[in-house]
């Protein structure tokens, strides 16, 4: 299938976001006959049922009509003896239990045979979920913050880059314009891709707050409305696959690698979060020092306790670490402050229902679930044990000297991947947090990743040493 026939033309787009949309009409507890209805009615002849492993990836098995109901009922099997850090072969068969919520009909492709999408929760055959499920870790902690009374709301900014493509179609790090921050076209080469995934993300049900060129030559971002914590998840994963799509679509290739161009700022995923309790914003308080109540200076202070296990999940490339580096607005220092960008979190200057975290340390590559069981998980455990994050740090981190840093009792994060798994093997809150399951596969794919990585002879070395030595 070829671009022009994947995505719906401008003047066709409405319609087919008028189907895509039909998903949200049903509610937030959809019954598996009207899901059946709706798909006769548009049409649709395929149903993806997507989950995502445990390095984030997004999965799916594709069922024809004929097998909507089987798979609507959760009786789909799949062998996840060949999903990484899943089961062993002796153990490979799992059940995909759809989220009826998230039923949505792509806006694009043949109308007479719609396709639409379900996420699903991994369980074993017996019924039982599966340890190793990355959604259903976040459902737990989600379940946590529920039992003392918290419903968490969380918002993202993922960054990405769109690149050309080879004469074989293959990716490049060309990039397909020289713009930066908020340019506008014809510097801005890009317009047009954002804009299909504008559109598409809309039909998806999304409600897209804004689109822009980022800092970057090529680099873009594309901010969505916050939800609470597993829909945001949900929708990330969802964002991922629109975005790659549409660039397809204009041929070129869109990236989440966290730093794909030496010189230039690296792509970030700044997450935002508040708690709630009967419908009030619990994170301000405005009779108290800069309107942030005690919960929230307790939840900021589990966040740098754990900031360097974090680090692990919320960064989990070897290239993360390369973003994570002094001079491209990216966070080095374990610290929080009042509106000031450069520490790790940063509290934005909106009051009263907008008073939130925004923890600027984690990049797009990573498992979303996973990355926001961790920052919830490590903000409830600074509620639970109070702890004091101390007092903000609003002058520029990065222009600070050692004696100033040391004055400030400042650490920094870790800096490569082989840091961050340490600090995770160390910390208990993550693990249990995952579970050994996750935990222990977790850990064993990273440390391959680093030792192939500390293994490699690269072109910087070769530059470097080979004439010299």
């Amino acid at each position: 299938m070829t671009p022009d026939t994947m995505f719906a033309a401008p003047t066709e787009h409405a319609e087919a976001a008028r189907y895509a949309t039909y998903g949200l009409q049903l509610g937030t507890d959809p019954d598996p006959g009207a899901i059946m209805k709706l798909c006769r009615e548009l049409n649709v002849r395929f149903m993806r049922l997507t989950f995502t492993d445990i390095l984030g990836h997004t999965k799916n098995v594709e069922v024809p009509a004929s097998q909507f109901q089987k798979a609507l009922d959760g009786e789909i099997l799949f062998d996840g003896s060949s999903i990484k850090g899943f089961v062993r072969i002796e153990e490979s068969d799992m059940l995909l239990k759809p989220d009826l919520e998230t039923f949505r009909v792509f806006p694009w492709g043949n109308p007479e045979a719609r396709v639409a999408r379900l996420i699903c929760d991994v369980h074993n055959p017996d019924g039982r979920p599966f340890a190793g499920d990355p959604r259903l870790c976040l459902r737990r902690v989600v379940a946590r913050a529920a039992e003392m009374g918290y419903v968490v709301n969380t918002g993202v900014e993922a960054e990405f880059f769109l690149f050309q493509t080879d004469e074989n179609g293959g990716a490049t790090t060309i990039t397909h314009d020289s713009a930066g921050y908020f340019d506008l076209t014809p510097v801005d080469l890009g317009e047009k891709a954002r804009r299909m995934i504008v559109n598409d993300l809309e039909a998806m049900g999304f409600e897209v707050e804004a689109a822009h060129h980022e800092v970057a030559p090529g680099q873009h971002e594309i901010d969505f409305k916050y939800e609470e914590a597993l829909r945001t998840a949900d929708d990330l994963t969802t964002f991922r696959f629109i975005v790659r799509n549409a660039a397809l679509a204009h041929g070129l290739h869109a990236t989440f690698m966290p730093k794909p161009i030496f010189g230039q700022n690296g792509s970030g995923m700044h997450t935002h979060q508040s708690l709630f309790m009967n419908g009030e914003n619990i994170f301000f308080d405005a009779d108290a020092e800069y309107q942030i109540s005690d919960t929230m200076r307790y939840y900021i202070g589990g966040l740098k306790q754990h900031a360097k296990a974090v680090a692990a999940i919320t960064n989990p490339l070897v290239n993360s670490y390369k973003r994570l580096v002094p001079g491209y607005e990216a966070p080095v220092d374990i610290a929080w402050s009042q509106r000031n960008r450069s520490p790790m979190i940063r509290v934005p200057d909106r009051r009263g229902v907008g008073t939130r975290v925004e923890f600027r340390m984690p990049d797009p590559a990573c498992n979303p679930y996973l990355a926001l069981a961790v920052q919830l998980a490590a903000g409830l455990d600074g509620i639970d044990r109070q702890v004091d994050p101390g007092p903000p740090i609003d002058t520029n981190v990065w222009e600070l000297s050692a004696e100033e840093r040391a004055r400030y009792q400042m650490e920094s994060l870790p800096a490569n991947l082989g840091e961050a798994i340490v600090e995770m093997e160390k910390d208990d809150l993550i693990r249990n947090t995952l579970g050994e399951h996750l935990f222990d596969n977790y850990v064993h794919a990273k440390k391959q990743e680093w030792a192939e990585n500390i293994a490699q002879v690269t072109r910087w070395e070769l530059d470097r040493y080979l004439t010299t030595y």
